[in-house]
């Protein structure tokens, strides 16, 4: 059974998976933490929390809410900055059978390249995912709100880098087709569609929004089915890889994203409800091959447009 895929097929150095099954930036962390929990080499990749120039404290408390169908987080891009990263995380991920993939965010887009070129040729990063829609933070969803911003970012990073770009969408843009298409034209080897959705809850009690920031992302079951349509609608108008995001729990879910195009799938909210969520979607997805006499994924990618 072959469920292997290749992530960057226009870049030289490539970025080939043993499987479909990617966790989520902001999710795993930077992946030392569940590697005690689980066996993370059997996953396709990392992605790990975004990245800034300079370490952030985030946002004020709370940061997460639950809800009916998900959550809201709004953490604000709290890291520990990119020397720190190359200096302390980057070598143990030098160490590791799976590829990780950096996340990284700026306030400018001279932030973006920057942080390209200090990670372009360092062990252990197999890949740069450019975070244009993130939603926790007061700059994160203006380089992803139009096709001329998201080329500009794109094409900047892809200047200072020989590693696979991969670009982050946002869900709530006008028309994502097009942001797609500029992103791709601009140089992304793939495009993670989609990031989490503006949105806010309300304390009854304290009468007061119940989220620190006020504002966060939405993730989980609720935001499956715009994203899916996401999916599905900007895999058939581009020629690069799509990577499924939003409200994965299941096997099942992880199969819908990729017969609507997508090449792999992040998995990400699911991993707080249970740690092993990761491994159990790609069993899953072992699985259902199995039983449908499937024995090459590339037969079940963009089927449902066919």
């Amino acid at each position: 059974m072959n469920l292997s895929v290749e992530l960057a097929p226009r870049c030289k150095r490539g970025l080939f998976l043993a499987n479909p099954v990617m966790a989520a930036s902001g999710t795993f962390g930077y992946g030392l933490e569940m590697a005690k929990e689980l066996d993370i080499q059997r996953l396709g990749a990392i992605v790990c929390k975004g990245t800034t120039l300079r370490r952030r404290r985030g946002n004020p408390q709370p940061r997460m809410v639950e809800t009916a169908a998900g959550m809201l987080n709004s953490i604000g891009l709290q890291n520990m900055g990119v020397e720190a990263l190359i200096r302390d995380i980057a070598p143990v991920w030098a160490t590791w059978r799976v590829p990780v993939v950096v996340n990284i965010a700026g306030e400018s887009i001279e932030e973006y390249a920057r942080l390209a070129r200090r990670l372009d040729g360092v062990p252990g990063v197999s890949g740069l995912e450019l975070n244009i829609s993130c939603p926790n933070v007061a700059t994160g969803l203006a380089f992803g709100s139009s096709p001329q911003m998201a080329a500009a970012v794109t094409a900047a990073a892809r200047r200072e880098t020989t590693l696979p770009v991969i670009v982050k969408l946002a869900p709530n843009v006008s028309d994502i087709v097009s942001v797609a298409q500029a992103a791709a034209d601009a140089g992304a080897d793939a495009l993670t569609l989609t990031n989490t959705f503006p949105a806010m809850a309300i304390d009854v009690k304290s009468r007061r929004p119940a989220l620190g920031w006020t504002f966060g992302g939405l993730s989980g079951p609720a935001l499956k089915p715009i994203a899916l349509r996401l999916v599905y609608q900007t895999a058939a108008a581009v020629d690069v890889p799509i990577i499924g995001c939003g409200g994965i729990m299941t096997a099942l879910d992880a199969i819908e994203y990729i017969m609507a195009g997508a090449t792999a799938v992040q998995v990400g909210t699911a991993t707080f409800i249970n740690p092993r969520a990761t491994l159990d979607v790609l069993e899953g997805i072992e699985r259902f091959m199995e039983e449908e006499g499937v024995d090459d994924l590339h037969q079940l990618i963009g089927v449902a447009r066919v």
